[in-house]
């Protein structure tokens, strides 16, 4: 019996992704037993061509930006990975290789960090393409990192650089030239999901999240859920080589490098007597990390002050939807 076309579509490029829980994506859901002895954590994140990606992105890194998105929700709280949900609406009359390269993507990244679809949903829509996925890790009982913790007196620590993000963005849209717009360019693509920092943070860090809508912005969300301030040093934000070189040509970037978004890597919390281990974790781990400053008491604001000490004015925090 030859299958309905949505069905077929399913069958052809998802069923391949599929984990053992999956049911061959021929029923209404999936079964799942957790590990023995951890905590689920889930999430869920969607992107909407034209807000989270270009509309000419090539495909397979559309699927893969959808993972790792997700998969940063995870490492943000310390999680493993384990398998995913996902949901997509296509307009009628995407180009025939789309999907086939999409999936293709997918099966990449669940190689290489270990997980597989679980099932989910697939549609037609007028619009621009829609896609959500939500994902599912685990934790030991307990021992999952959060926003909440912070106290005054930590440090403020952050993975990698900030800014190839939202400068890559801005390569893509030809508003930026760059002798590096390659790197950029992938690194506004492709997230890099730190997962075994998050895992290996366990027990050092009192809170933490991950960066995607801006450093300000998102250390204002740890500043609130602790009920106090941070100070950072704009001189010590870490900047990739690329990012460097445009902040040198053109100093008014600093604004965007640290309130753009897309970042990606790992905002977190510690005491200062951490200092020494959580270097050593993060260099066992392969990834850099550098202290920006210090939450503060007081009112939960986040001033970045520059090399004489005097708080920058910047504008916005970051990205918002609304």
């Amino acid at each position: 019996m030859t299958l309905p076309p949505e069905f077929a579509l399913i069958a052809r490029h998802f069923r391949p992704l599929a984990g053992p829980g999956a049911l061959c994506l021929t029923d209404d859901a999936a079964l799942l037993d957790p590990p023995a002895g951890r905590q689920l954590v889930l999430a869920a994140d969607a992107m909407v061509a034209g807000v989270h990606f270009l509309p000419d992105d090539p495909p397979e890194t559309i699927g893969r930006k959808l993972l790792r998105t997700n998969l940063s929700d995870l490492a943000a709280m310390g999680a493993v990975p384990l398998a995913y949900l996902l949901t997509i609406s296509l307009p009628r009359g995407i180009a025939p290789g789309w999907l086939e390269a999409f999936a293709a993507g997918l099966a990449e990244d669940q190689a290489e960090f270990g997980l597989q679809v679980l099932g989910g949903d697939t549609t037609s829509t007028p619009g621009p393409i829609s896609l959500s996925l939500t994902i599912l890790g685990h934790v030991a009982p307990g021992m999952a990192l959060r926003r909440a913790g912070a106290r005054a007196g930590d440090d403020i620590w952050v993975s990698g650089s900030i800014g190839d993000g939202t400068l890559g963005l801005a390569v893509l849209l030809r508003e930026q030239p760059a002798d590096a717009a390659g790197f950029l360019a992938d690194r506004y693509r492709l997230p890099r999901p730190r997962l075994a920092l998050g895992q290996a943070l366990a027990g050092l860090a009192s809170a933490a999240m991950d960066v995607s809508d801006g450093l300000v912005q998102d250390l204002g969300h740890l500043c609130r859920a602790a009920g106090c301030g941070a100070e950072i040093e704009a001189a010590a934000v870490p900047l990739s080589p690329a990012a460097a070189a445009l902040l040198a040509a053109e100093p008014g970037l600093l604004p965007r490098i640290l309130t753009g978004g897309d970042d990606y890597e790992l905002l977190f919390a510690a005491g200062p007597e951490a200092a020494s281990d959580i270097r050593a974790r993060a260099g066992a781990c392969g990834v850099a990390v550098t202290r920006l400053g210090r939450f503060v008491p007081g009112e939960a604001l986040v001033t970045v002050r520059d090399r004489q000490g005097t708080a920058m004015p910047l504008g916005r925090g970051g990205w918002s939807h609304f």
